[in-house]
């Protein structure tokens, strides 16, 4: 049916592509049955010998093979696709031997296919040196071999572990889903047997076989991924899973806010935190303190009838900017701030003023404060009995009684300041950058207390403003 050239032309591209399925792809002939025959009568013409009868092994053939023999036959199988009776015919080992040494190095890997001779003439794994030594020696060197393989298979998985699943160090491998148990082995199949790194991870083949099927199906929350991605990036990744599963809920995309985290932690979007020392501005009791009259108490029902104020401090590389700021315990609204390169009276006292300014002259808010020196200057004083307001401090060094207040400070850190590099920004574009915070946190930020809404969207939504 076929020429002499194209018996060439096709053992030639076999030659090349080592693939028998590859050669009649590209060719589109022979039929598989014809081109294992013409590579077998090449290798007998160029081996000069008949072939050999079934399991037959001639004088020249040792009854345990070299190991790079049983190799070769394993890769030609089961690797190259070609058929194993002209295989067996060609290297003169029997059908049944292939599929032996084929069992054994899927169960123990390349030292199941060594035998003493093997051991002692220094045909081990890679890595290993010769030993030559008595059959008792060489069984002895044989399990010692085997140890560590098993220890640097052990090694390799732990490595997998905190490589490709981002898992901490000291992780139990035994609390491991099946599914990250599927990733590990499929990052060191081909290295290690299947058998051997399922029975380490204690995984079923089934269970593996069903983790490959489901990963190697098209992702279902592909869209919804992206979208997720793209709202904490919005949110310059300020917002956890429960804030983007309310974000998505707007767009009428409806989702648990479960498969939200997953996604989520899958993806590394995480809201990163970094704690600093604080600012502070106490200076001992330079006049007389007033009592607390919030008692933790941060409820409010009203607008203007609590307020809560406080200072902190930005250190970048370009200097310190120190911001003073009134929440509103109604709903978390920051009433008035002010933004300076010193803490002085200058800064809480023209935030004051701006807070004063937006009362009705029936509004006396209460404002709770901490024993900072700020808060018992003159200027201080003397404007909030001008006002008509009711001033309340916390007890010395108690933070929890202004918490709330130190809570949107811990917010605005951990979503603005914290983990940004601020080298090569001077202070006058840090505070621009601060006060946009500011604004879109009054304007934009959502909080779950509010249903899901900012401070500015709540009032209009209550009507209280336009």
């Amino acid at each position: 049916m076929y020429s002499q050239k194209q018996k060439s032309s096709a053992l030639e591209v076999f030659h090349q592509t080592n693939s028998v399925s590859e050669t009649i792809r590209i060719l589109g002939y022979p039929t598989r049955r014809q081109l294992y025959t013409w590579i077998a009568a090449e290798n007998m013409v160029k081996r000069e010998r008949k072939p050999l009868p079934r399991f037959a092994n001639p004088p020249d053939h040792p009854r345990n093979p070299p190991l790079d023999v049983k190799l070769d036959a394993i890769r030609r199988c089961f690797e190259h696709g070609e058929n194993i009776k002209y295989v067996s015919e060609d290297i003169g080992y029997s059908r049944a031997s292939i599929y032996q040494w084929r069992k054994r190095y899927l169960k123990e890997g390349t030292l199941g296919l060594m035998n003493n001779k093997n051991i002692s003439s220094g045909e081990l794994k890679e890595g290993t040196t010769p030993v030559e030594s008595s059959d008792s020696s060489s069984h002895d060197m044989a399990e010692l071999m085997n140890q560590m393989l098993e220890m640097q298979m052990e090694i390799d998985i732990l490595k997998e572990t905190i490589n490709v699943l981002k898992k901490d160090p000291g992780i139990d491998q035994t609390a491991l889903s099946n599914r990250e148990k599927a990733v590990i082995i499929d990052a060191l199949k081909t290295k290690y047997s299947l058998p051997r790194l399922l029975e380490k991870l204690d995984l079923s083949k089934s269970s593996y076989y069903y983790q490959e099927k489901v990963m190697s199906q098209p992702d279902k929350y592909f869209s919804l991924r992206i979208r997720i991605r793209e709202l904490f990036t919005e949110n310059k990744n300020r917002y956890g899973y429960r804030r983007i599963h309310a974000l998505l809920k707007r767009e009428d995309t409806i989702v648990s806010e479960k498969i939200v985290r997953r996604i989520m932690n899958e993806e590394n979007l995480v809201v990163k935190a970094k704690r600093t020392a604080k600012y502070n501005s106490y200076a001992g009791e330079v006049t007389p303190s007033v009592p607390n009259e919030i008692k933790r108490d941060f409820c409010a029902e009203k607008p203007n009838s609590k307020w809560l104020t406080d200072i902190t401090e930005f250190a970048i590389p370009a200097g310190k900017v120190y911001l003073s700021l009134i929440v509103e315990c109604f709903d978390g609204l920051l009433v008035s701030w002010r933004i300076g390169t010193s803490p002085d009276s200058t800064l809480v006292n023209t935030m004051l003023d701006d807070a004063i300014s937006q009362l009705s002259p029936e509004e006396k808010p209460i404002i709770h404060s901490d024993r900072g020196i700020h808060y018992r200057w003159t200027g201080w004083i003397e404007r909030m009995e001008e006002a008509g307001l009711t001033r309340s401090m916390s007890k010395k060094g108690c933070s929890p009684d202004n918490s709330a207040c130190e809570g949107v400070f811990g917010r605005l850190k951990n979503e603005m300041f914290y983990n940004t590099d601020w080298t090569g920004v001077n202070l006058s574009d840090f505070m621009d950058i601060l006060n946009n915070y500011l604004v879109w946190y009054n304007e934009t930020r959502i909080k779950k207390s509010l249903g899901y809404m900012s401070p500015m969207e709540y009032r209009r939504s209550l009507g209280l403003v336009a």
